[in-house]
């Protein structure tokens, strides 16, 4: 039976395709049309998980939320603010009259483009049963609580979940305007970051300020409640009924106006995001503790945007709370295209469901396109650029040494990931021993905020020589310290200095992807899920001694994750990368003809 899940028309617009209750196929369309976090009907995935499957009958097509319930929402929202609401009003409803409410002619108009049949069942889960059963019914556990976080779907913005088997019933809820996640959203802007863009750059400052604001922020904005639940005092933001996130009175509590965009970060902000952070971890652990509580459960499943903040995931699964913790690679909205159609499969037409206590049914997220070196042979050629072809067995060792002499590779292999994390096969790699290689690719090669810390890939059998954490983390999705007998002592002047300084000053052995605060977001490589990644590590192990690379997303800022080689090849030329590795052909940037783009990228991508 197959079964394609859709979401759509608010961020991150993504396809799945699930066959007999295995995930075959999963893309989010901003990979294909290199718009980020691109919100269209997603054409270009569903192509791509019709095409990967070979299919052109389809049984079932599942859309991640109810449109008619979110658009009551909406309106009922206009109505209670009126007439404070009525410009968010006139901007969103021609949009849900145009677009959003003809979600279902839009679909099959789509698979009709695609040389697909029409589906026997169109199905509309709710949109954080979407996001729960992405969490619940690929992981690893037989039963498992389940908790969803984000900024809103009908009107829901967090979930409390039993799931048993097949099985999958949400048993509370907290409803709009109270979010956590658009409570953090409020301090992403107005530390000067785009919503539903740069809370990753919020959650990365923080280690860099204190929280001074956290008493401010739970005695005027929050009042949080010993189960997790809270009221937000809406006094103090403008989402509700306005067209931006804050408002004078949330300024003045924090000291002056929002920080402009691209604007010189002070300790403020800093201070803010460390305090929001703070104060996130705090809602977090105690909706933990009560979900563990209410359901009784050992295990615990996390979805939504907030199971991205992997500072919070880490201190939740230090807190012991619940013996385990398996959080959705693709968290966000993408994410919900693969919960809605493995609810319906599970859940709607009750099929069985097998979970060995694990392993994960995300074959690594590597769930996207892939390319043939035949296909990729003709390419270079056709184009003229100058390559070298080595053998499987001869590629480790090649880019290994590469990157132990200090040079930065752009990895373009196997299937792409599913999900914001680059798992090593759209990556860009480095050694993270060089105490210069953080500051080279934030600055020369994707072109960022220097205060921004970057991730390791360790081999998996190595994970507990490196960090404070006894279990894989395959996803990228936990956060953990360097373990202390690689660390340097701190020289004391650390507070006084700025960002920018400080976070290019050594504090361990592997100094390109230790934080200020000795942390790192770990990436754990098996053998099992990416085993020429895997080989990669291990060669390098076999050179330096460490089993560890610095690992980050192939793309410029602003731009999404690359998909193709001619993605990879763009990048590439427009960046300072060294070398450039698709599948078995390795590019040097030296010999390559000189670069003209049509367009400055800088104009063509917008920073977030």
């Amino acid at each position: 039976m197959n079964i394609l899940g859709i979401s759509c028309y608010y961020h991150d617009s993504a396809a799945c395709l699930v066959v007999d209750g295995r995930i075959v196929a999963a893309a989010q369309e901003e990979r294909f049309t290199r718009i980020k976090h691109d919100a269209a009907f997603p054409h270009n995935a569903v192509r791509y998980c019709l095409a990967e499957a070979g299919v052109t009958k389809l049984d079932a097509v599942a859309f991640y939320d109810k449109p008619i319930l979110k658009f009551h929402r909406i309106l009922e929202t206009a109505l209670a603010v009126a007439p404070q609401g009525l410009a968010q009003f006139l901007q969103a409803v021609p949009v849900w009259l145009r677009e959003k409410l003809w979600i279902e002619p839009a679909i099959l108009a789509a698979l009709a483009e695609c040389g697909a049949e029409a589906p026997d069942e169109l199905y509309y889960p709710e949109h954080h049963e979407s996001h729960a059963a992405s969490a619940f019914y690929p992981s690893p556990f037989q039963q498992a609580a389940v908790l969803t976080l984000d900024g809103v779907g009908e009107w829901a913005t967090a979930t409390l979940g039993i799931g048993d088997g097949h099985t999958l019933r949400i048993v509370e809820s907290l409803d709009f305007p109270h979010s956590l996640g658009l409570l953090y959203s409020a301090f992403t802007s107005f530390c000067g970051f785009r919503v539903n863009s740069g809370e990753y750059k919020l959650m990365g400052l923080a280690p860099y300020g204190r929280p001074i604001y956290t008493d401010a922020i739970l005695d005027k904005l929050v009042d949080l409640r010993p189960d997790g639940s809270f009221r937000l005092h809406l006094a103090y933001f403008d989402f509700v009924g306005g067209l931006t996130m804050t408002n004078a009175k949330f300024a003045a509590l924090f000291g002056g106006p929002a920080r402009a965009p691209e604007a010189k970060m002070t300790q403020r902000e800093c201070d803010l995001a460390a305090s929001i952070q703070d104060v996130t971890e705090r809602i977090v652990l105690a909706m933990a503790r009560h979900a563990r509580e209410r359901t009784g459960m050992r295990n615990l499943c996390l979805a939504g945007g907030v199971a991205l903040n992997c500072v919070a995931n880490g201190k939740l699964l230090r807190a012991g709370i619940f013996d385990d913790v398996w959080i959705q690679p693709a968290a966000g909205d993408a994410g919900g295209a693969l919960g809605a159609a493995l609810a319906v499969w599970h859940n709607a037409l009750e099929k069985p469901r097998q979970a060995d206590g694990k392993t994960d049914a995300m074959s690594g997220a590597y769930l996207g396109p892939e390319f043939a070196d035949d296909d990729v042979r003709a390419w270079l050629v056709a184009k003229g650029y100058p390559h070298r072809e080595l053998s499987e067995a001869a590629w480790p060792l090649e880019i290994a040494q590469l990157i132990a002499a200090e040079n930065v590779i752009g990895l373009c292999q196997g299937r792409m990931e599913f999900g914001p994390r680059a798992l090593g096969n759209r990556s860009i790699v480095g050694d993270a021993r060089s105490a210069r290689m953080q500051s080279v690719m934030n600055l020369k090669i994707k072109f960022r905020e220097s205060f921004r810390p970057f991730a390791p890939s360790v081999l998996e059998e190595q994970i507990g020589d490196y960090f404070e954490l006894d279990r894989p983390s395959p996803y990228m999705l936990l956060v953990a310290d360097v373990v202390p007998a690689r660390r340097l002592p701190p020289q004391g002047d650390e507070e006084t200095l700025d960002p920018q300084t400080r976070v290019n000053r050594p504090r361990s052995d592997i100094p390109a992807i230790t934080h200020v605060d000795y942390s790192a977001r770990v990436q754990s490589v098996s053998a099992a899920t990416n085993p020429r990644y895997h080989a990669l590590l291990t060669e390098f192990a076999a050179q330096t001694g460490y089993g560890i690379l610095i690992n980050t997303s192939f793309n410029v800022r602003g731009e999404p994750i690359i998909c193709t080689p001619e993605d990879a090849y763009r990048c590439f030329m427009r960046s300072e990368i060294d070398y450039l590795s698709i599948g078995n052909f390795v590019l040097e940037k030296k010999a390559q003809p000189r670069w003209q783009d049509v367009e400055n990228w800088r104009e063509e991508f917008k920073l977030d």
